[in-house]
């Protein structure tokens, strides 16, 4: 790889690798700070946020299809119509967003009833996830403006904008949460309203940001026509199932776990934090990928497409190497920062230690995911994403825990299989090459 491209993807990608470390401080400290509330609001709080993400899939799954669209755009050299994918995603996340918000807050208890077998784990979360339930369609506008921005090589505004909102992030639940500064201390309510008002501001800077920069390229220049929202569809449909059932995967992992225990539930919450570690970076690195992929099949080079996936992902293997070496080489030291009890510790040591030495297989498949997605093809994505996790990895987590019990250790060895088995998968899609003829 020469230098000149290797520079061009650290320009893309460090940004968002800043952002997504952001995000990762952010997730941690919110465990650090829900975990002084006790092992039942840990596990709440975690199976919240998988319901939440659950909730706005659909909507994140928006910024992938607006990312492909714009990059086409601007490798064809149609700049002044590269916003025009972000209209139709900012459309599209109010109208799917604001009667998510009404639903979900009505029925936040009863779902949260169903899901959680420990009554004082259900008490804590429901506050919280009504708190969360607030901001849903600003997270989709957040993801909208984050795929175009990184789609017309801008992330730095996606990098400030993040930076802004995670440090709002952690002062507001610090003060909410524990009532500082004359405030009553709300535990895990104060934690969600901290989260959703971040997401709002976020959302006004994106806005602001792009009336400055975006104006030239169609943003808000005129309605999104039937033609345009049916495009965003069309791409945006099978990633948003995908996304859907991803996180409700994930759901139902953690359903899985709490039939195993409670305390089990509260170290995989902190497991799956400490996963985001590097699953934040290599979204990141994979997001670089789909915008150069996506240029390169817009200025009709796909023999560039294609070299540019494994570039991105031969960079990528040093980031990841680097956190797995961590959580390999010092899992104690590593949970402790988020686990009080010691018999919690020695749970999470040795699937803590899977996930770092499985991570650069993992981000390799993250960067090969998203490369996918920047050549519009979802639909296999969507597929192979839900055949490994619902035909293969929930029914034998099943099976290794509440049936045989073998505990939280067998659960996490059977993910990191599954995850490198998919990973197999889309190096053979890719290597293929069958994307390189879909047309956008």
């Amino acid at each position: 790889m020469n230098p000149e491209r290797r520079q061009r993807i650290w320009a893309l990608a460090l940004p968002i690798i800043g952002g997504m470390a952001s995000q990762n401080v952010l997730n941690l400290v919110d465990t650090a700070m829900v975990g002084a509330l006790g092992p039942a609001a840990l596990a709440a709080v975690g199976m919240v946020s998988f319901l939440n993400f659950l909730a706005v899939a659909a909507l994140t799954a928006l910024s992938s299809a607006v990312q492909a669209l714009a990059a086409r755009r601007v490798g064809a050299g149609e700049m002044h119509i590269a916003a025009r994918p972000l209209n139709a995603g900012l459309l599209l996340s109010l109208l799917l967003g604001l009667p998510l918000t009404v639903l979900l807050w009505h029925t936040a208890g009863p779902i949260l009833a169903a899901v959680l077998s420990d009554p004082v784990a259900v008490a804590q979360g429901t506050p919280y996830f009504e708190a969360r339930v607030l901001a849903i369609a600003f997270v989709g506008v957040n993801f909208a403006f984050r795929g175009y921005f990184a789609a017309v090589n801008q992330t730095r505004f996606y990098l400030r904008t993040l930076l802004i909102m995670h440090s709002l992030n952690v002062v507001l639940s610090y003060v909410l949460i524990f009532g500082k500064f004359g405030l009553p201390a709300l535990g895990t309510l104060g934690a969600g309203l901290g989260t959703a008002l971040s997401i709002i501001v976020g959302s006004l800077i994106y806005f602001a940001t792009a009336l400055r920069h975006a104006r030239g390229q169609g943003f808000l220049s005129a309605r999104p026509g039937g033609e345009q929202l049916r495009a965003l569809l069309r791409l945006g449909l099978p990633s948003c199932v995908q996304q859907l059932l991803f996180a409700g995967g994930f759901v139902a992992l953690f359903w899985i776990i709490g039939q195993v225990g409670t305390a089990e539930l509260a170290v995989a919450n902190v497991l799956i934090n400490l996963t985001l570690v590097a699953v934040l970076p290599g979204m990141a690195f994979g997001i670089a990928a789909a915008s150069l992929v996506g240029q390169a099949l817009g200025a009709q080079q796909p023999a560039e497409a294609h070299r540019w996936a494994w570039d991105v992902v031969r960079l990528g293997s040093y980031v990841f190497g680097a956190l797995g070496a961590v959580m390999l080489l010092l899992p104690e030291p590593v949970l402790g920062v988020f686990l009080r009890e010691p018999h919690l510790v020695e749970m999470g040591r040795l699937p803590l230690q899977l996930i770092g030495a499985g991570m650069i297989v993992d981000g390799a498949g993250l960067i090969l995911m998203q490369a996918l997605l920047g050549a519009g093809a979802a639909r296999t994505v969507m597929l192979v994403s839900i055949a490994f996790q619902w035909l293969f990895f929930l029914p034998l987590a099943w099976w290794l825990g509440p049936v045989l019990g073998y505990g939280l250790l067998a659960i996490w060895i059977a993910m990191m299989t599954y995850r490198g088995l998919q990973t197999a998968v889309l190096v053979g899609i890719w290597q293929r090459r069958g994307w390189q003829r879909i047309q956008l």
